[in-house]
This record gives C-alpha cells, structure tokens and sequence, in this order.
C-alpha cells in the first residue's frame, strides 16, 4: 500500500490521496479486508471493554488484514490505547467501533474522533463505517477519511431513503416506489453525491459553511458542532487556512 498523501486541509478536513484513490471517500464494505477483532456493545463494564481491546490487539498481530478496528466500548482512554497499538503494528487504515451507538451521542462522539486524530499519525486514515449522509461533512471537518456503503444495505432493507439532509420512511413519506434494490442504488448515489460535495467545499475552502448547514438537519449534529465548537477549538484552529 503507497502511503497517504495529504493534499489540502480545511480545518482538520484532509483532502488526499491513496493508491489512485481521492479521500475523504465511500469504500464499498464488501471490498474490505479486515484484521480479526473482538467487538462489545458500546455501553458495557471497564472489563469487558479491557478484554475487548487485548484481543484485538492480540488477533491483529498475526493478520495480514488492511483494516483494524478501534474497540473499548465507551472509555476513551481504551480507544486511544487500542488505537496506538494498532498502528504500532502497522495499521494504517483504522476503523471507529460503535459507530452507530456514537452518532446518538454527539459528546462522546466529538470528543472520541477529535482525541483519535491527535494521538495518530497524520497518515493513518480514519474510517467511519455507518454514517447518514447529514452526518458525513462534521465528521470529515473533524478528521475521518473513510465511510462504507453498509448503511446503504441496511436502510434499503428497512425501506428507507436516504437524502443528503434527511432520511425517509418510504411506507410513511411517499416520495418514490422503490423495490429493495433500487433505493439501495438510491441510498448509494445519495453518498456518492455528499462526499463529493464535501471534497469540493474542502478544496474551496469552504467546508465550515456546510458543516454549519448540516447542523440544522438534526439536534444531534448542532450538538456535534457545538462541542466541538466549544472543547476544541485550537484543535480547529491549528488546521485553518490564512486569507
């Protein structure tokens, strides 16, 4: 694997590049090699989350895998722990555990992304597997470089479609008459459109605009912004461009 380039920053917000690959960008689930990990619920006792993290680190050593999970349920000190030790190994695509459980709360998701990208190396790229689409240009401005198409499968399934500020029950709003595999399809283009917006904002310099856009999708994401407004804003500062 070439190394990852940086080309652009806008705010923490890289724009780079990879094996021919532009980032921040959507990788297909089924195309990812993964390290063995031990994955918990994210809200369970200290010891469970400790034991989840060894056996992480321990089932890692032995993969020739490309990814590697970041496990330790809900302490941060675990996180960054297991983050560390993964790319010690030589991981350099790291992927945040509980993602799902994490956009339900946006403290411990700011604070988590935020401490993640601090305490790696700028060349390891951060990958956040189950996002909504409101969601993708905050955690881009705070530093994550890849998603998945999972939740493209899952909301399909569950007959909901997914628009770049909203998401839609079909059998409640009645916008199209899609089959499983069309608003699969659907959900996808939806994503590929965002993360294509998001890197050109990045270019332009303008990502915070969007990201203050998206806040009024949802309390959750105006939460986000607000933390992170308010806990980190050297960390914001540290990356944003002089005019």
């Amino acid at each position: 694997m070439k190394k990852f380039e940086i080309k652009l920053h806008d705010g923490p917000a890289r724009l780079g590049m990879i094996n021919g690959m532009e980032t921040p960008t959507v990788i297909e689930y089924e195309t990812m090699d993964f390290a063995p990990d031990q994955p918990t619920p994210y809200n369970v006792p200290i010891e469970i989350a400790k034991w989840s993290v060894e056996e992480t680190i321990k089932n890692a050593k032995s993969s020739k895998g490309e990814y590697a999970v970041i496990h330790g349920a809900k302490y941060l000190d675990l996180r960054i722990k297991c983050a560390i030790e993964l790319e010690a190994l030589g991981f350099k695509k790291l992927i945040i555990a509980n993602g799902d459980e994490l956009l339900t709360k946006p403290m411990d998701l700011v604070r988590l992304t935020v401490k993640l990208r601090e305490s790696i190396k700028p060349d390891t790229l951060l990958c956040f597997p189950y996002s909504e689409a409101s969601f993708i240009p905050i955690l881009v401005y705070m530093g994550v470089d890849f998603f998945t198409d999972t939740i493209c499968k899952f909301y399909s399934y569950l007959n909901i479609l997914m628009a770049p500020n909203h998401s839609y029950r079909l059998d409640k709003y009645e916008i199209y008459k899609l089959n499983e595999s069309e608003l699969y399809n659907y959900n996808k283009e939806t994503l590929d459109f965002v993360i294509r917006e998001v890197r050109e904002h990045i270019k332009m310099g303008t990502l915070r605009n969007l990201v203050e856009e998206k806040a009024a999708t949802s309390p959750a994401n105006m939460t986000a912004l607000r933390i992170l407004d308010n806990e980190f804003q050297e960390y914001l500062q540290r990356y944003t461009r002089l005019y």
